[in-house]
């Protein structure tokens, strides 16, 4: 079964919008569009009508090069006002068997037992631990026998309000949302290999504008923060420190950015509002700008990994992605910052087919991380935006209790359940009340004792003439 989807990435610097096509779960990409944002400041829409226009733009280069004309997307929304809480939900088991039909019921009961903002909407609720009969870790509930099962899950929020911008700005360039991912969640994804989801892993995407920070333990996301600084607020603090404009000091950064090693070498820059003259600039002053910016957003990140109180199960350590990674020598400050934990820089993964070049960058994690949650790569059981249960079960639900086993124990309370009901029909009769004709009654039925007589006698009879 073959699917195009579109995921757009709306980001605070650049929008990115991809179609692939997914087919037996795997990815392959058929076009992409990028286009710089407007209207966007740190992850929040500002300006609804010029973010449609960057998204539009984005879309249509995507469509012109896959030779597509879809009109539905997923879309990643940023986790600058996604907020979390935890819940637990508790159910039953009567048939003992734990089917999806059960699943869901204790995941809807755990979503309607948490305390959800009347201006909040649910964008994913996320389980991380089911309990089967008092057994904790349960990894797959599915099929286990059981009297009752608990689930406690991790349920992502937005506001209304953000969200409805969200969806007009969508919505004008075109298109209509079809799925909603939350952007720290989706680097998640695309970063994050098996082992790493075993051990438990803190994900921190460092983007344009804004820096999100996940934490994966126990089969999902169980907790996310933002912080409004990325590496344009690294450009800001060079253009002013240098009194350069703003695109010299982008090129500065990208050329000369180095966290480990400074120079005293001078280089001529621009001076804002004086075309004619040159400043000299030492490569220490660049160098300790940039480090300075670096090293208070990672300080800012590992408080809020310590608030967390998830320190201790990252086993697997730290995945930094984004387009900040692109710094040299950041890994080796953020294991400075993170002394006692593995550091490592993390591309978009290799499963996606026909991936461009130009995609192979950090910067889009959160795009590609979007297609793989369409992909099915998403938390096994997770209720997403448009609150279904996700699974990768292939399974037809039926209603047990329609099911009606042919046994003779069934059969023996048929037969006595139809004496009842003869029995309740002619007294009835006796009591000259009327009968209900659509009530149901065995008495046009043949008796099988008798039937079963009749047939031996016949045999018999048979037998008798042919001998």
């Amino acid at each position: 079964m073959s699917e195009t989807i579109l995921a757009i990435d709306i980001g605070s610097t650049k929008i990115c919008a991809i179609i692939a096509k997914i087919e037996n779960g795997a990815v392959n990409i058929q076009g992409h569009g990028v286009s710089k944002s407007q209207g966007i400041k740190k992850g929040a829409i500002t300006n609804i009508e010029l973010a449609s226009k960057s998204i539009k733009k984005a879309i249509t280069d995507a469509k012109r090069i896959a030779g597509s004309n879809i009109t539905s997307a997923t879309v990643s929304i940023s986790n600058a006002y996604a907020k979390s809480l935890n819940s637990t939900g508790i159910v039953n088991i009567p048939h003992k068997d734990i089917s999806i039909k059960e699943i869901n019921r204790v995941m809807q009961t755990a979503l309607y037992n948490a305390n959800v903002p009347n201006e909040y909407e649910i964008v994913h609720v996320l389980p991380y631990n089911f309990r089967v009969d008092d057994q904790d870790f349960i990894e797959d509930p599915y099929g286990m026998n059981a009297s009752r099962m608990e689930v406690d899950v991790n349920i992502i929020m937005t506001q209304k309000s953000n969200l409805s911008n969200l969806k007009k700005a969508v919505q004008s360039a075109g298109v209509e949302i079809d799925g909603i991912v939350l952007s720290g969640y989706a680097s998640a994804i695309a970063t994050m290999d098996d082992d790493e989801k075993e051990l438990g892993v803190a994900v921190i995407d460092l983007g344009g504008q804004t820096s999100n920070l996940v934490i994966h333990t126990g089969n999902s996301i169980r907790y996310n923060d933002f912080l409004g600084v990325g590496s344009n607020h690294i450009t800001n603090d060079l253009s002013m420190a240098l009194h350069t404009p703003l695109q010299i000091a982008e090129n500065v950064k990208i050329r000369h950015g180095n966290l480990i090693e400074t120079s005293n070498e001078i280089i001529e820059l621009p001076i804002i509002g004086d075309e004619e003259n040159r400043n000299g600039v030492s490569l220490e002053i660049v160098h300790s700008v940039i480090f300075s910016r670096v090293e208070e957003a990672l300080m800012i990140l590992a408080k809020s990994l310590e608030k967390s109180a998830l320190k201790e199960q990252i086993g697997a350590g730290l995945i930094l992605t984004g387009g900040m990674t692109k710094l040299k020598g950041i890994r080796e400050l953020a294991q400075s910052i993170f002394p006692a934990m593995p550091v490592r820089i993390a591309k978009p993964s290799n499963d996606i087919e026909g991936l461009f070049d130009e995609l192979k960058d950090p910067a889009f994690s959160t795009v590609l991380g979007l297609l793989l949650y369409r992909a099915g790569e998403h938390t096994q059981y997770e209720i997403n935006f448009q609150q279904e249960l996700l699974h990768s079960k292939e399974v037809h639900e039926e209603n047990l209790s329609d099911i009606k086993i042919a046994n003779t124990i069934n059969e023996v309370e048929d037969i006595k359940l139809s004496k009842v009901r003869k029995e309740t029909k002619e007294e009835k009769k006796q009591a000259n009340k009327p009968v209900d004709s659509e009530s149901f009654s065995f008495d046009d039925l043949p008796d099988i004792a008798e039937e079963n007589s009749n047939l031996i006698k016949k045999f018999t009879n048979w037998t008798k003439q042919l001998f």
